[in-house]
């Protein structure tokens, strides 16, 4: 006897999502179940970018369903829509993005800029609407690593900018509106609002994700940020030295303060690979950021390696994940996504959009 189609949808339902861990029914992925002769279409919407993780959720649900009697074919579409999710108390997602992420480091020289844009890249390789902000006013190095000239140009309100666009991405800096040798002598109140201008007067366009490359330390502009802006989450870059790690603990302890949910962290040049040998070697020492993650009771998405090719790559304006979409650091900065995309999703919705404004008037 053929199973009824209320019971198929049950049956899809109760079927962990090995992405997430979580019936598909509680995250409201299941769209439409249907049978026709033997053959089950399911429609799915995931709440993260499905392109590669779409696949173990197809597999997982195609098995339980060929297992039931009189079944001839399983079809499963796999859709994604990412949602805006829990920020601050007091603050509401901005118009055009739905999430914000912050990349931070408590200190220079970390590759932080450069984790920053590959993780851009591999987001928006999984299937994301992804925009980068370089938050950093005093030295902006996004348009070099994306290879973008040019100037902003006003857009149709006239009242704010379009972002300038590279390999899918939709990207705002200061370093587009200055010349690229001209110093950034402000003080802290003007580079705060110049991050604000560059966030809110930029015209984002229905984006899931904004990745900030925050500045070094946990000065002005992180406060601004943390304190002004909706921000979904924020991710830890470090070495593994024990002077990265101390300045990287502040990062976190700053955002845990104002509020901001860490993802994750980062470990850069964990490991130095020779580019004549290939012998791997702990230079900068080994396991400190996954110390730093115990401690702190969060993830270590990811550890990167000191490769030559890594430098070569984003100076040239074409960033790994662009330059080498089947190497093996580019498997690791998408996997970091992937993790960042997760937790993300696993954010409280935010209803704050959703709900009427309440007027009251005098009649």
């Amino acid at each position: 006897m053929a199973i009824a189609e209320n019971d198929l949808e049950a049956l899809v339902k109760a079927q962990v999502d090995p992405n997430t861990g979580k019936p598909l029914g509680r995250t409201k992925s299941v769209r439409q179940v249907s049978v026709s002769e033997g053959v089950i279409t399911v429609d799915l919407e995931l709440g993260y970018p499905g392109r590669t993780l779409g696949a173990a959720v197809r597999e997982t649900v195609q098995k339980a369903l060929a297992a039931q009697p009189g079944v001839k074919q399983v079809n499963v579409n796999i859709d994604w829509r990412i949602k805006a999710h829990a920020v601050q108390a007091g603050l509401k997602p901005l118009a055009g993005i739905r999430n914000v992420v912050a990349v931070a480091s408590g200190k220079g020289g970390v590759g932080k800029s450069t984790t920053t844009v590959n993780l851009a890249l591999a987001l928006a390789a999984e299937g994301a609407r992804v925009g980068i902000l370089d938050a950093d006013i005093y030295g902006p190095s996004q348009p070099t690593m994306l290879g973008i000239h040019g100037h902003p140009e006003g857009a149709p309100d006239g009242k704010s900018m379009l972002p300038l666009e590279g390999y899918g991405l939709q990207t705002m800096s200061v370093g587009y509106l200055i010349d690229p040798d001209q110093p950034m002598v402000w003080r802290g109140p003007m580079v705060t609002q110049a991050l604000e201008q560059l966030l809110r007067d930029t015209h984002w366009n229905d984006l899931d994700y904004l990745i900030v490359d925050m500045p070094p330390g946990t000065g002005d502009i992180q406060l601004t940020l943390a304190q002004k802006v909706p921000v979904t989450g924020a991710v830890i870059v470090t070495t593994p030295q024990d002077i990265a790690l101390l300045d990287a603990r502040k990062g976190f302890k700053m955002f845990e303060k104002v509020g901001v949910p860490i993802l994750g962290v980062v470990e850069n040049m964990s490991t130095h690979i020779c580019s004549h040998c290939g012998h791997e070697e702990h230079i900068f020492g080994e396991g400190g950021a996954a110390r730093m993650c115990a401690d702190f009771g969060t993830e270590l998405l990811g550890a990167l390696p000191l490769d030559i090719r890594i430098r070569e790559q984003t100076d040239s304006g074409h960033p790994t994940v662009v330059a080498d979409p089947e190497g093996p650091v580019t498997k690791i900065y998408r996997a970091i996504a992937r993790r960042v995309a997760l937790k993300v999703a696993e954010r409280s919705e935010d209803h704050g959009a959703k709900f009427p404004k309440i007027v009251v008037q005098n009649s």
